[in-house]
Formats: structure tokens, sequence, C-alpha cells
């Protein structure tokens, strides 16, 4: 993983995601995920495009269920796109890099 994604927890989550100044991309996966491991280059692709207009983030559901259950999430890989600490969009299933930024408005 890149430094421009980060793997965050339960207890980062908050600060990262919630209270970030601007939009977060959270990629909800699992390491034994085939379709998560596809993403995640996508998403380091996604990333380098836009830069600092939003941050990149992952959240291993395994280790981080609580967050998972809150947000809904049934299936992996889900990206979902959090605006000012509120969930505003999610895609469920594996994205190409200049899918994921037509949908959640990025590119």
């Amino acid at each position: 993983m890149s430094e421009s994604i980060r793997d965050v927890s339960q207890a980062e989550f908050q600060h990262e995601v919630l209270e970030s100044d601007v939009p977060v991309i959270v990629d909800f996966w699992a390491p034994w995920c085939g379709p998560c491991r596809m993403v995640g280059p996508e998403l380091e692709k996604l990333s380098g495009k836009i830069g600092d207009a939003a941050k990149f983030v992952k959240i291993n559901v395994d280790e981080n269920r609580d967050i998972a259950m809150q947000y809904g999430v049934m299936s992996i890989p889900t990206i979902a796109k959090f605006e000012s600490g509120t969930l505003v969009a999610h895609v469920i299933g594996a994205r190409g890099a200049d899918a994921l930024g037509r949908e959640f408005g990025l590119v």
C-alpha cells in the first residue's frame, strides 16, 4: 500500500474520516477477498490523478466489524465516499479508477 492510501483502525476513523476537511474515499476490504485486491491498485491510480482533493483510506472489515456494521457493509469490496462526516455515496464490487472517479464525482 502506498503512502497515499492509509489503513485506518476504528480508533482513527473519527479523526481520519468523519472529521476530515476533504472528501474521504473509504475502501472496505479484507485480505482474503480477491476482488478487494483488484480494487487496491485502481484506488492508487485514482488517488494519483486527484492528489489532495480527497483522502483515501482502507478499513479492514475483519478487524473493524463495528464500523462495517454501522455503515451497512454487507459485501466487499464496498467503496464509500464521505463528505463532512456523512456517507454520501457508495459502490459495491470492483471498479476501475476511471469508473470510481466518475461515480464519486472526483474526475
